[in-house]
């Protein structure tokens, strides 16, 4: 294993941490936006819960990814950055909207009144945009539409608008809401709140199956527009990719059985499979089928302390996370945050 491969599983690492993390934020959100009958205030409440505080500390994984990237890999940086320009641009402005419409939401006076509403629909709306967009951008890079020369004003605007993009996009959509949903059964079932707890099971098991549906859609796909990644599945990465279903089938069955914990460990196990074996699948192209891995790399010695200091950063930041999500998830009830944030209202 190269340097340059090395410091790329490093990244890798942190792009699964931030899909299994930040992806099941964006899913709380799609829930949010569906989220209807009499219990909905209660539904938007408890999504507030599990999401505050410690939702935009996923984000770091993000900044982590790209960091890496561009210091790594400045090649194919700048072709991401150019040729998914719009995907890209689309996904940051969900990404701050979503941000601004959640802390709006959740801290105004009058939790009925519009504006809240409107917030509320911000956030939910963003959350269901926003990982579209980033699965189209991952699939136009696994799609070989990136083009390194010649590229056109057509290659910006439409190269990310293929079907096999955008299949990938709408199944990242219900990967997020199936991560989501385990999570928030997990959740409520430990606060005792068994309505949610039942509701939430039944929406992991439709949008776990509809992922499964996505996922075969966009393999098949995949044989006309990237037949390389095609090849690649079953071949290189062949053994992740049965992996990748029996750790889905464990999910189905442990929500069948009510397991939610367990549920929640396989759910985590199978999205990084998944992003496994699409790396394995595309190596050694970071930019199929034009630019490899060591032919995008920098300099070894900007790679070598690059990686030191990765390295380290994670050393700290993991301790911190870990230590952030102890604090504020093992909380007594699911209701004292609303009654808190009511109190101190009354104090302003």
């Amino acid at each position: 294993m190269t340097i340059a491969l090395l410091l790329l599983a490093l990244i890798w690492v942190g792009f699964i941490a931030y899909v299994v993390l930040g992806g099941a934020d964006f899913g709380a959100g799609i829930w949010d936006l569906f989220a209807s009958g009499p219990t909905a205030r209660q539904q938007h409440q408890f999504i507030t819960h599990v999401l505050g505080p410690v939702w935009e500390a996923n984000h770091v994984w993000l900044i982590f990814l790209l960091i890496g990237l561009m210091n790594a890999f400045p090649i194919a940086f700048a072709a991401f950055m150019s040729a998914l320009f719009v995907p890209l641009m689309i996904a940051l402005v969900g990404i701050v909207l979503r941000g601004a419409g959640f802390i709006f939401r959740a801290y105004s006076i009058r939790s009925e009144g519009m504006f809240a509403r409107l917030w509320s629909r911000v956030f939910s709306t963003s959350s269901l945009l926003t990982p579209f967009f980033l699965g189209t951008a991952a699939a136009t890079v696994a799609g070989g539409r990136i083009r390194l020369t010649d590229i056109t004003p057509s290659d910006l605007l439409f190269a990310w608008i293929t079907p096999f993009s955008l299949s990938v996009g709408v199944m990242t959509v219900f990967q997020c809401a199936t991560l989501a949903a385990v999570y928030l059964a997990a959740e409520a079932s430990i606060h005792d709140e068994t309505q949610f707890a039942v509701s939430y099971r039944i929406k992991a098991l439709v949008s776990g199956i509809i992922t499964s549906c996505l996922g075969v859609l966009s393999i098949a796909l995949s044989i006309t527009q990237a037949p390389w990644l095609w090849h690649g599945l079953f071949v290189d990465a062949l053994p992740y990719v049965i992996s990748t279903v029996s750790a889905g089938t464990l999910v189905l069955i442990s929500l069948i059985m009510r397991y939610y914990r367990l549920a929640s460990l396989f759910v985590i196990l199978e999205t990084a499979l998944m992003l496994i074996t699409w790396g394995v699948s595309q190596y050694p192209y970071i930019i199929p089928p034009q630019l490899t891995i060591e032919q995008a790399a920098n300099d070894p010695q900007v790679i070598t302390i690059l990686l030191i200091v990765m390295v380290i950063g994670m050393v700290i930041l993991l301790p911190a996370l870990l230590f952030l999500f102890i604090i504020f998830k093992w909380t007594p009830n699911v209701h004292t945050t609303d009654a808190h944030r009511t109190e101190v209202q009354k104090e302003a």
